[in-house]
């Protein structure tokens, strides 16, 4: 059996945090969500917390060097040892490289990328609706905007790199979530990644 060392990536609104933990609790590995650690700092008033805040409430993205010090800890945690998986890191070259070093130095590497590919209108739509239901005040649509632009251009080329390892999956992200998740389960057993 393959080692599940998985990323699952897809625009802002894919539904990725959603897949992401359903196909981790599937295979028994973490969720590492950078955007679920930022929140809880936040929520909990951490140093880390405020400045992230600051930095998300202008529609900014967190800069490498906290994000890659923060999935580095978080990787190292006994519970990841046996495989993870990574939602919203890393998000461009910088951090791909800063990733790779870490794993090359255990001797591992990601075993597959999940990419959950939905149109542009899709993924405002699914924003829109969950800020109007969860209150989020980091979904209003200019921020939606620059976040789906952010990703375009900075996340979007890190695709390349792993297309060239060849272990890319792209998955249909529209349907019901449980289509999704079969979709992605399938596509994993074809790699030899399997609960």
């Amino acid at each position: 059996m393959t080692a599940a060392r998985l990323l699952i990536v897809g625009p802002q609104g894919s539904g990725k945090g959603t897949q992401g933990v359903r196909i981790a609790e599937a295979l028994g590995i973490p969720t590492v969500s950078t955007g679920d650690v930022f929140r809880a700092n936040v929520k909990e008033g951490t140093e880390l917390g405020q400045q992230v805040k600051a930095i998300i409430d202008a529609g900014d993205l967190v800069p490498d060097e906290l994000t890659s010090a923060i999935v580095r800890g978080r990787l190292e945690q006994a519970d990841a040892a046996g495989g993870f998986l990574l939602d919203g890191y890393p998000r461009n070259l910088a951090q791909v490289r800063d990733l790779d070093g870490f794993l090359q130095g255990r001797g591992e590497e990601l075993t597959a990328v999940i990419e959950l590919v939905v149109p542009r209108e899709e993924s405002i739509a699914r924003l829109s609706k969950r800020a109007a239901e969860q209150g989020r005040d980091d979904d209003n649509e200019e921020s939606i905007a620059k976040r789906l632009s952010i990703y375009e251009n900075e996340t979007a080329p890190i695709l390349d790199v792993f297309r060239e390892r060849g272990i890319v999956d792209q998955i249909d992200g529209v349907g019901s979530l449980d289509e999704i998740t079969e979709r992605i389960t399938a596509a994993l057993t074809a790699r030899g990644i399997t609960a």
